[in-house]
């Protein structure tokens, strides 16, 4: 993912490392603990990208400026997080893949807020995307066919259930919100691409 300098940011999951291609051609690396396979990136408004150490309970950021890497520990130890969507507020979302839940990381205090996903403990979400209206949408890939949830922070609960075609993917690994357009591209794993557009 890039942020505004142009700067492409990446995770090497099986590595576990964390990257940084500038746009002046140089490389840095950062490495991760053994075994945290870092995992799923965004980057928020001040240019810090976010990514979940899958291979524990912990989301990671690095500091752009001075490269200082920090942890933040979800308080569940069986927590899993696997991809990462940042609303406008610059909290950071995430989705439990091993238990099935939505959480919220306020940066600021540190504080993490979770509700269970419409389906339970079996709903393995994958990808996410915020829209311009604050609400997190994710794939539910334990469902086939896979579901797309969204989640309204201001009701703090789920708003949207709908059914992707069973043609259409078996699990929904990326996706992305188009402002100018208010449709939500996603890619699974047995299609290039497909979308559905935001009432």
């Amino acid at each position: 993912t890039f942020d505004r300098n142009g700067d492409a940011w990446f995770t090497a999951q099986n590595s576990d490392v964390v990257g940084r291609l500038g746009s002046d051609g140089k490389f840095r690396i950062w490495k991760m603990e053994g075994g945290s396979r870092p995992y799923g990136i965004a980057v928020d408004s001040k240019g810090r990208p976010w990514f979940d150490l899958f291979g524990t309970n912990k989301l990671g950021t690095i500091d752009p400026k001075s490269g200082e890497f920090r942890a933040y520990t979800l308080p569940n130890d069986r927590a899993r997080p696997r991809r990462i969507a940042i609303t406008s507020d610059d909290v950071i979302w995430y989705g439990d893949y091993t238990r099935g839940y939505l959480g919220r990381l306020d940066p600021k205090s540190g504080k993490v807020d979770e509700w269970a996903l419409p389906s339970g403990g079996m709903s393995m979400p994958y990808a996410m995307t915020s829209d311009d209206r604050g609400r997190v949408w994710l794939a539910e890939t334990g469902p086939q066919p896979n579901r797309l949830v969204a989640f309204d922070p201001s009701q703090r609960k789920f708003t949207e259930t709908i059914p992707i075609p069973a043609n259409s993917a078996n699990t929904i690994r990326h996706m992305t919100f188009d402002k100018s357009t208010r449709q939500i591209w996603f890619g699974g794993a047995q299609i290039i691409e497909s979308m559905l557009s935001l009432r």
